[in-house]
């Protein structure tokens, strides 16, 4: 019973915090202008498309106006030359194509040079670099455990390897 009526005592306490206080907070006021709802009766309801004035036949698009002479004013605006208006004749667009087709083989060219430089692993590159790094750390770490385990120094085991493979002698 105690605690219902702690529990009734705190919830009369916070409901005042989710409720608009009298004063708001700042100076933000929001002005209260007509409903929230508007009611619309079946006469102002228009269930026909919109048609595009250009072409009646076809709906009218959202933002479909004529940019030119909208923004014809500023002086950075381009109407001439537009890429996409400019109509081209058949010698301008084969020069075209052939140009476009020498700037898409340099870039292949291009692109085929940089990834054969990529897959490069012996020489002065990084791959390289990279690879002898890796085995470097890999056989210290080999020799070191070996070392470890065994209780043959790295030289004394370079020394038996080279005697195992036949290039020094046997005493």
């Amino acid at each position: 019973m105690k605690t219902a009526i702690t529990l009734l005592a705190f919830c009369a306490l916070t409901a005042d915090a989710f409720t608009s206080p009298a004063k708001p907070f700042g100076s933000i006021q929001r002005p209260q202008s007509g409903p929230l709802y508007e009611t619309t009766t079946e006469n102002d309801v228009n269930d026909e498309p919109a048609m595009n004035p250009d072409n009646p036949a076809l709906p009218e698009l959202k933002g479909d106006f004529d940019w030119d002479a909208k923004f014809s004013g500023d002086a950075d605006w381009i109407t001439e030359n537009v890429p996409g208006k400019v109509v081209l004749n058949e010698i301008e667009l084969a020069q075209q194509v052939t140009e476009l087709g020498k700037l898409e083989e340099k870039w292949r060219k291009e692109r085929l040079q940089q990834e054969y430089e990529e897959s490069k692993t012996v020489g002065f590159v990084s791959n390289a670099e990279l690879l002898n790094g890796r085995f470097a750390m890999f056989f210290l770490a080999t020799g070191l455990l070996t070392e470890l385990w065994t209780g043959v120094s790295m030289p004394g085991q370079v020394e038996e390897l080279l005697r195992i493979g036949g290039f020094i002698g046997f005493d």
